[in-house]
């Protein structure tokens, strides 16, 4: 492979799939647009594509996605930047398309780390970016630019213009960017709702203008291509709610996510329906409110929301509760309140408990015990799986086809997804007439390019190994730490404690031994016995061989691993303490 236009070099971390590595070239003879997904595709969440021209780039996005099973004491996974990092100062600007954090959540970890450029988002989307970039004190001041629906926005040779788009999220927007190569849209997270209950519905004469125009490629949301049919309306969910407050003869006690600004303007507006007030608890929930309070993107009447110490100055039935916890989170509202460590509020029955959101993946262990919890205090629970009281924001199958019928596009790339969705996606795009060649399925960190004749996908790929963020540490925990915790959790620990004489060579006294989440020491006394001796057995032949601890204390670990998994079944993490006196 010739090296005179690029730099490159062979990837030594499996996590990169043994894939050549790309780190941007300086031909700017190529007469297309270069997209390179850093986060999104094959995942749910972590959301960032950068477009490039020549040695000019745009970022749609910048997400975060939060831990997983196999990800243990991490609190996020925010993309890898190290490419946009060594082409930092080819970055116009940052395109957000809504608030929610799997798109804005990495901004307080990356933006200073690529030069700072200016945000471009509507006013919800900037307001939550600005909240939450208050806890990061030490980072640079943000650069917002606020736009509205149909604003167009000029970087370099690329302009951005905005169009409204349905979610589960007010002011979210998807964006038509165009190119010198062609018109590129990016849909965002989106559905068609042509009954919503606090926002715009979709608008087809736009979308249609839009296509109208010319589209050379479009990247769509993949989130539900697995769904049949189409999205729910939230206006159908607002009806089911109103349905559980007109029956409830004690406290609506309701949980969703904090994002949900629609459905918290629901729950708002049905309270002051049914004569009640409302308490808001969690953190998240209340910033986000005060946000769109200020934004008048939420309305209340005088008097409507109170402080949580004054619920009990009304009866059960004129108090409304909502809170975050509907994902069972151990430190959020409503499992403080379940567990009586509320400062004001404990679950009783009579109570009428609402979970309105979906199950996050990987959390219906949690949900499921969170739903026992409550029935066991004897309280009246409604969830999902019950009613349709939660929508998600994401479009079905059958919107997608329309999506793709309208917009017709001359190339197709799913976007947002796990593979397996995006894969589905594509297969609807191949049933839409887009022809297969003209259909992208990537991943994560492959480069895109498209010009008006052509799309091709490089065999060089980016970094995208994920980015954990463990208390203040960023990028310091890797797979061998992962893979340390998971050891951890599933087989415990063994120290060894052994002190070596330097003239003799051997164990001056009998090794201390600690065990954590192996075995219960004061029940194992013969086989604590069987280790020491085989631990000096080991010293001892290590002696006679004249090996220092450098080489004894690895020797120490092999043969108790083998050992104790001889003797158990079992493989603790052994960790050997060898000192000289």
């Amino acid at each position: 492979m010739k090296k005179e236009n690029s730099k490159y070099r062979k990837k030594e971390n499996s996590e990169e799939n043994r894939r050549e590595v790309f780190w941007g070239d300086n031909d700017y003879s190529f007469e297309g647009i270069k997209v390179v997904p850093l986060g999104g595709l094959g995942e749910v969440g972590r959301n960032m594509m950068v477009l490039e021209w020549k040695d000019e780039a745009i970022i749609v996005d910048i997400g975060l996605n939060f831990p997983e099973e196999k990800t243990p004491g991490v609190d996020y996974v925010i993309p890898n930047i190290s490419y946009l990092e060594k082409n930092k100062k080819k970055i116009m600007g940052v395109v957000l398309t809504h608030g929610h954090y799997d798109h804005i959540g990495a901004i307080p970890y990356i933006l200073d780390k690529i030069g700072n450029p200016p945000l471009f988002g509507s006013a919800l989307t900037l307001g939550i970016t600005k909240k939450r970039q208050e806890e990061f004190p030490l980072q640079p001041k943000l650069k917002l630019n606020e736009i509205k629906e149909g604003d167009k926005i000029h970087m370099g040779s690329f302009s951005v213009e905005f169009f409204h788009q349905n979610h589960n999220v007010p002011d979210g927007h998807g964006v038509i960017i165009e190119t010198p190569a062609g018109n590129i849209v990016h849909t965002s997270d989106f559905k068609f709702d042509l009954t919503p209950t606090n926002a715009p519905p979709t608008s087809f004469d736009r979308l249609t203008e839009i296509a109208s125009r010319g589209v050379l490629l479009l990247m769509s949301d993949s989130t539900g291509a697995e769904s049949e049919g189409r999205s729910l309306s939230e206006k159908v969910i607002a009806e089911n709610l109103s349905t559980i407050f007109e029956k409830a003869k004690g406290r609506v006690i309701t949980a969703t996510f904090a994002s949900l600004i629609n459905r918290v303007q629901d729950i708002i507006t049905l309270s002051e329906k049914y004569g009640r007030k409302v308490v808001v608890e969690g953190y998240g929930m209340k910033t986000n409110i005060e946000i769109a309070k200020n934004l008048q993107l939420i309305k209340t009447q005088k008097g409507t929301i109170i402080p949580s110490e004054k619920a009990a100055d009304y009866p059960d039935n004129k108090i409304t509760i909502l809170s975050t916890g509907a994902q069972g989170e151990g430190n959020a509202a409503l499992m403080r309140i379940l567990s009586k460590q509320h400062r004001f509020f404990q679950l009783k029955k009579g109570d009428t408990v609402v979970l309105s959101s979906s199950v996050i993946p990987g959390n219906e262990r949690a949900v499921q015990n969170l739903k026992d919890d409550i029935m066991r205090q004897g309280a009246d629970i409604f969830h999902s799986q019950m009613m349709d009281i939660h929508a998600k924001g994401h479009a079905q199958e059958e919107e997608l086809r329309e999506m793709i019928r309208i917009m017709s596009p001359q190339f197709f790339m799913p976007i947002h997804g796990q593979y397996s969705m995006m894969a589905s996606h594509a297969k609807i795009a191949r049933e839409e007439g887009v022809p297969k060649n003209n259909i992208a399925l990537i991943d994560n960190g492959f480069i895109l390019k498209v010009d008006k004749e052509k799309i091709d996908i490089s065999k060089k790929a980016v970094p995208v190994s994920p980015v954990m963020v463990d208390g203040s540490g960023i990028g310091d925990v890797g797979g061998v730490v992962l893979h340390d915790r998971m050891e951890l959790a599933e087989s415990g620990i063994f120290v060894v404690i052994a002190v070596i004489d330097k003239k003799t060579r051997r164990i001056k006294n009998s090794p201390d031994i600690i065990s954590r989440g192996f075995i219960y020491l004061r029940e194992s006394q013969i086989l604590l016995t069987e280790v020491r001796k085989k631990i000096m057995e080991i010293v001892s032949k290590g002696g006679k061989n004249n090996k220092d601890v450098k080489e004894i204390k690895p020797e120490i670990k092999t043969k108790l691993e083998s050992f104790l998994y001889s003797k158990t079944g079992r493989r603790p993490l052994v960790l050997p303490v060898v000192i000289e006196v």
